[in-house]
This record gives structure tokens, sequence and C-alpha cells, in this order.
């Protein structure tokens, strides 16, 4: 059984349509790219994935159920985790505190205003894990708006972590980095995927990443499916080249 089925989706806003009849399968255990230049329709396709933006069309399955009109904090309780380009951090907050929040809101614990020990205590060691599946254990007590743009990434995927999930999204995970933080994060990554094996999809525009990570890649121009295969595949295709490796040359 696939994890992610991407039936047929269709986005329209008004006359302008951003995403057009798209499919996409995604296996357990895979780590697949999304790619394509500006205006392709990726974060359109990831609002649907995640359960942001209703698709105008078709029908998007998560572990073989139908979730097209689950809302995106119930696909979070469903193992469908994510982070966004722009980094979700509280910045006033130490970076333990910012994991147990995650762990405890994913717990749902926050519906209740005094948590029983035992809940409570169950949120710090997942908090505590996680911190130290992403290598942040050093850093646990520092404010979280005192560390560096690639750290902030990296506890925003600690946080997405924490929640639990089976399929992990990534959007942009790269985005504003220099070469070391790259390194870093695809690293984290890459170990996340062999060593813990998550399940991603990552939207990337470093085409280095990409064909650093990806089991698969799909590739999106103008809202519609231009193509998918392996990075080799990919790599090969005049239809991409042309489309959008050739923008980064």
């Amino acid at each position: 059984m696939n994890m992610l089925e991407v039936r047929n989706v269709s986005k329209r806003f008004g006359s302008l349509v951003a995403v057009k009849d798209v499919s996409m399968m995604v296996e357990r255990g895979e780590l697949r790219a999304i790619i394509g230049p500006n205006g392709a329709g990726k974060t359109t396709f990831f609002n649907m994935i995640s359960g942001y933006f209703p698709p105008s069309r078709g029908s998007i399955l998560f572990n073989g159920k139908d979730v097209t009109a689950v809302p995106p904090h119930a696909r979070v309780g469903l193992g469908m985790g994510r982070t966004f380009q722009i980094t979700e951090v509280f910045p006033e907050l130490t970076v333990h505190e910012n994991v147990l929040t995650a762990a405890e809101v994913a717990a749902g614990q926050t519906l209740r205003m005094l948590p029983n020990k035992a809940d409570a205590k169950i949120a710090n060691d997942v908090a505590i894990e996680m911190l130290a599946v992403v290598g942040m254990s050093a850093k646990a007590d520092r404010l979280v708006g005192e560390l560096s743009h690639g750290d902030q990434r990296t506890i925003e995927i600690a946080m997405t972590l924490a929640q639990l999930p089976r399929l992990l999204l990534l959007d942009e995970p790269t985005a504003g980095m220099g070469d070391q933080e790259t390194y870093e994060i695809t690293t984290l990554i890459r170990r996340l995927h062999r060593e813990r094996n998550y399940t991603i999809v990552l939207i990337e525009h470093d085409m280095r990443v990409v064909f650093h990570l990806a089991d698969r890649i799909t590739v999106l121009d103008q809202g519609t499916l231009l193509a998918e295969g392996t990075p080799q595949e990919i790599a090969a295709s005049e239809a991409v080249q042309a489309a959008y490796l050739g923008e980064t040359q």
C-alpha cells in the first residue's frame, strides 16, 4: 500500500488554475522531491496534501484513507507532519520548550488545564528524544531567537517529529541557507530517511540537495505534471532541462 496517493487533483482560485489534474503516489519509506520553476504550483500542491487548501477536484489518500475533506490538525493526528518555507518557531522560548510544546499539542494536552503527570512525562520524553535525533540536545536550554537560521530550521523539524508523524512534509528545508547549513540540514534529512525510515516528501529549489537525496522526483510546470522519475531520468529529460534545470545554469 502506498503511504500517499494524490489522485487527479486540481485547484482553482477564481479564473486562475494553480494546479491542474496532478497525480502522485508515494511508497512507504520513499523520499520524494517536488521541483519546478516559480509559479509551477508546488506550494499549492503541498497545501492540498497537508489540508490547508481543499482541492477543487480530485482526492487525496493517506495510508489508504481518503483525507480529502480532513482538516490539517486532524491530518497531523493521522500521522502527517509538515514544516513551512518560513520557519515556524517560538523565538522567546527555549529549544526544549519549543519541542515540548509541539509534543503536548500532538498529545492533546493543551486542551486540558492540568495534564496528569504520566502524560506530561510522555510529552517531555518525546521532546528529549527528538532533540537527540536532530542533534540539538546540547542547545536545549538556549533561547531559539538567539540561534542561527539553520538551527531554527532544525528545531522546526524536531517540533514536527515530536508530533510522531509517519509522513514528513518539508517545504523548502534549505531556503535561505549558506553552504554549511545546507549541508547540515541535508545530512539530517538523509539520516531521518535512511536510519529512522521516515517517508519524506519535500519541495526544494537547490538541485544539489534534490539529486543527492531523492529516490524519485516529481516535476511541476505551470500547474501540471511535467515529468516523474528517478534523479537520473529527470536529469536526462530534455523537457525538464528546458522548463526548469536550464534556469539554474
